[in-house]
């Protein structure tokens, strides 16, 4: 593992509760050095890539359908040497677009160019059924279980021509199986699809209103992807006895609620699948109900460690399985307090949070009662965004909501709901509602302590 960048675990929180005080709560910031963040270094790792590119009718308008070949030559371009790939052409069915017949190939220049010319010959024509793209793309992953297994999914248009149920179950089966950062061109697509396909497989999804920007989005997504040095990364979480944890949620890059995806390792050890990593941080919000101490009694309310399962590395060789690899470890404290100032301190890290996670929910559920006429619902809950923007610093979201509601008081949260609003700005709020940024109030000054009691 001397290869891989160097892991740490950082945990902000005000460890002090009051008496009979049962809530913690901390973030748990956990870092990979081994480059810049956000200008991942070149891995060595193995790694394996599938470029999934929507071929259904609607491709063919408004430029989509040429915009998807650039981008696929551009991802094709930024793929190391050695790393197995392949390119899928979805519609009513998958099919190889390169190479042919179902299997994945290294890259060396004459497979680069040969894929870029089988994708330039690309025509738009059939409908939409994701479930049957992602179970290609987990049979084609098959023979790679060692590698860093990352799949880029294009579409344009909802998934018509498959049952729901036909989805969910593809999701099922490749949940862990591979990380897929899913887009959508254009404005016919449906929000709700990507988010759950990005939440299952661990990746991202982002709207691409206008095509032209296609090219830039897939490069950064490759290059991030060909950056990842080591994959399947479990976050164990220990509490003691009595002890349970309420929730543990990613809050950076992206808001997402990890709780229910526990995998019990232990009879008081949880572990929790974040994905392939390499030069970045993230940040996690963790609560855990603890028996109330006396006054003065400390204790260790949560143990975290950073974990790579055994054969789960992905170092590109070597040979039997390896063991198992804490990375990194850190302690959630508790101390019980009779002093009022201490244990009311509310951490910055942990305020800021709490405010951008309610921040999507408020976002997410006025957009939903606007869609279904409800519009009280809406401007309450999109006043309450307004609020919360402008409360945490969050810009790019409150510029957003700019676009959807009149704002009259950003204090108060009096807005009023805009007539006409065009559908592509209505799906960037709703896409980015999960996507954090760093904020003007998440600088220095929210680090070192802990939010106390509930």
């Amino acid at each position: 593992m001397s290869d891989l960048p160097e892991f740490t675990i950082k945990v902000d929180q005000n460890p002090f509760l009051p008496d009979g005080g049962r809530e913690m709560h901390a973030v748990v910031t956990v870092e990979a050095i081994g480059g810049s963040p956000g200008s991942p270094r070149p891995s060595a790792a193995e790694a394996a890539e599938i470029i999934i590119i929507d071929t259904s009718g609607s491709m063919s308008y408004s430029g989509k359908m040429a915009a998807a070949k650039r981008a696929a030559k551009a991802a094709l371009n930024v793929l190391r040497d050695g790393v197995h790939f392949a390119v899928v052409a979805g519609a009513n069915q998958p099919r190889m677009v390169y190479p042919l017949g179902e299997r994945l190939v290294k890259v060396t220049d004459k497979t680069r160019q040969d894929a870029q010319t089988a994708v330039a010959k690309l025509d738009a024509a059939g409908g939409t059924a994701i479930g049957t793209w992602l179970r290609m793309a987990d049979r084609l992953f098959a023979e790679h279980r060692s590698a860093i297994r990352h799949a880029i999914l294009l579409t344009d248009g909802k998934n018509q021509h498959e049952p729901a149920e036909e989805l969910d179950a593809a999701l099922a089966q490749c949940t862990g199986s591979f990380v897929c950062d899913a887009r959508g061109v254009g404005t016919d697509w449906e929000v709700a699809e990507l988010r759950k396909i990005a939440s299952a497989l661990l990746g991202t999804f982002l709207d691409v209103p206008d095509p032209r920007d296609l090219e830039r989005d897939f490069l950064e997504m490759t290059e991030a992807a060909m950056g990842k040095e080591v994959a399947d990364v479990m976050l164990r979480v220990w509490t003691p006895q009595f002890a349970q944890l309420k929730f543990l949620k990613q809050m950076t890059p992206t808001v997402e609620d990890l709780t229910e995806r526990q995998r019990r390792s232990g009879t008081q050890t949880a572990d929790y699948p974040l994905g392939a990593w390499g030069a970045e941080d993230r940040e996690y919000h963790l609560c855990v109900e603890v028996e109330p101490g006396d006054v003065g009694r400390q204790m260790r309310a949560a143990w975290v460690k950073l974990v790579v399962p055994g054969g789960g590395t992905a170092t590109g060789g070597g040979g039997g399985a390896p063991a198992e690899q804490v990375l990194a470890s850190g302690n959630v404290l508790a101390e019980w307090t009779d002093d009022e100032a201490k244990s009311t301190r509310i951490n910055g890290r942990v305020a800021i949070h709490t405010g951008q996670s309610e921040l999507a929910d408020a976002i997410q559920e006025g957009l939903e009662a606007r869609r279904t006429g409800d519009e009280e619902t809406a401007t309450a809950r999109l006043g309450r965004a307004v609020v919360l923007a402008n409360r945490i610093g969050n810009d790019q979201i409150a510029g957003l909501l700019d676009r959807v509601v009149d704002v009259l008081d950003p204090e108060a949260g009096t807005v009023r709901l805009k007539k006409d609003v065009s559908k592509a700005d209505e799906m960037s709020l709703d896409t980015r509602s999960v996507r954090t940024v760093r904020t003007r109030q998440g600088g220095e000054s929210a680090t070192g302590e802990q939010q106390g009691g509930g």
